[in-house]
């Protein structure tokens, strides 16, 4: 019975005995976000617009932050026993309801949507009075979460009870105090940092989430269309794009910002880092949408303002984000990135709006092969960069 209740302890002091891994109570807890984030690739789907991307991201926030907060309880404190699984549980069924709501979230389902983020965040603060019961170490810690968690939570749920749009002033207020929480946290995250194997992995699987709605853009475009020469280009030069952000993401990832915070207390770039993530995963999920679109577009029929400027914004929005996360590695000062692939990743950007300028007199095929030839050169970039750092590392025989 006793191994069924184990109290919440602090597993910072982990790093130097072995990495450790997502468990499957992690995994099935991802699954839920599938879910949401399909939910909030729909609701962009159904209003390609400045206001419709503006009303996505609102909603995507809180989504995030929500995975965000568990993955980082789970880094500190996770012990596997029954009381969390409960109440991992619990916390699954609130996001759930909030994958719901998602449709309507600016709407009629505000208020559900508001009532279960505030559930979402007031389990998180019951497992942080938890650890602090048990975990004297880290009671500054979550003593500091448990009350800043607690006041936005509060606040997510008054919302539901106050008309539009006044319910949103309070989502900004609520939202201002969640992110607030931490970022002013200071010597605390060098003191406790994450664990440098474990996070890094957790915020890997929540990219391949968001990566997933790209194949699944492709799929479900090319399942509209009948099969010619150039919708099956679309859709290889679709999936190229998905590819390539994989490959850049994925072969630059390391824990040299979380590193950095535990060992010379630059807790600014290991923040950076983790804020990075946001317009990533924002970006990658639009992509998605925006392939989607092309994809599913007849190939003589020229691509709207709208569809071009959403597929070309995401995708420079995801080579600034990489910029961002690569530019931390740098700023730690390992070999991982270099400070030409952040130039790089700039570069990329801009060329991607000038396609969005010029590609609204093309065809879907060219424009679309036009942004995957820069996602690819990104990666080619990359490889020969890597080859050159490793033939100049080899000694002199």
């Amino acid at each position: 019975m006793k191994d069924w209740w184990q109290p919440p302890q602090l597993r910072i002091g982990e790093d130097s005995v072995a990495e450790r891994r997502a468990t499957w109570l992690e995994l099935f807890f991802d699954l839920v976000f599938v879910v949401a984030i399909a939910q909030l690739a729909h609701k962009l789907n159904e209003e390609i617009s400045l206001s419709g991307f503006f009303g996505f991201v609102a909603l995507f926030i809180p989504v995030w932050w929500s995975w965000v907060g568990a993955a980082f309880y789970a880094n500190r404190f996770d012990t596997d026993d029954v009381g969390h699984r409960l109440l991992t549980a619990v916390q699954m069924l609130a996001v759930a309801a909030l994958a719901v709501n998602i449709h309507h979230g600016l709407g009629d389902s505000s208020a559900g949507f508001a009532l279960s983020y505030a559930a979402v965040r007031g389990v998180l603060v019951v497992e942080y009075l938890r650890a602090g019961k048990h975990a004297a170490a880290a009671r500054s810690l979550t003593r500091r979460y448990a009350r800043g968690f607690g006041i936005a939570a509060a606040i997510w749920f008054l919302s539901a009870f106050v008309p539009i749009p006044f319910r949103f002033i309070l989502w900004a207020v609520g939202l201002g105090i969640d992110f607030g929480t931490p970022i002013f946290a200071g010597r605390l995250h060098a003191q406790l940092a994450p664990h440098s194997s474990h996070l890094p992995e957790r915020f890997g699987l929540f990219t391949l989430i968001v990566l997933g709605e790209s194949i699944v853009a492709v799929v479900n475009g090319v399942a509209e269309q009948h099969w010619n020469l150039q919708s099956v280009a679309v859709a290889a030069f679709s999936f190229s794009i998905a590819f390539s952000f994989w490959w850049l993401y994925f072969d630059n990832l390391d824990a040299a910002a979380i590193k950095a915070a535990s060992a010379s207390g630059r807790t600014d770039i290991y923040q950076f880092w983790l804020y990075a993530h946001l317009p990533l995963v924002i970006g990658l999920t639009a992509t998605g949408v925006g392939i989607e679109h092309i994809v599913s577009r007849l190939p003589s029929m020229l691509l709207s303002p709208a569809d071009l400027w959403l597929i070309c914004g995401a995708v420079a929005l995801c080579f600034l984000a990489l910029a961002g996360i690569h530019q931390t590695t740098v700023a730690a000062g390992t070999q991982k990135c270099s400070q030409r692939q952040v130039n790089y990743r700039i570069a990329a950007a801009a060329i991607v709006f000038v396609i969005a300028f010029v590609g609204i007199s093309l065809l879907p095929a060219i424009s679309i092969a036009l942004v995957a030839a820069v996602c690819a050169i990104q990666v080619v970039l990359d490889l020969y960069g890597r080859n050159q750092s490793q033939v100049q590392a080899k000694p002199d025989l």
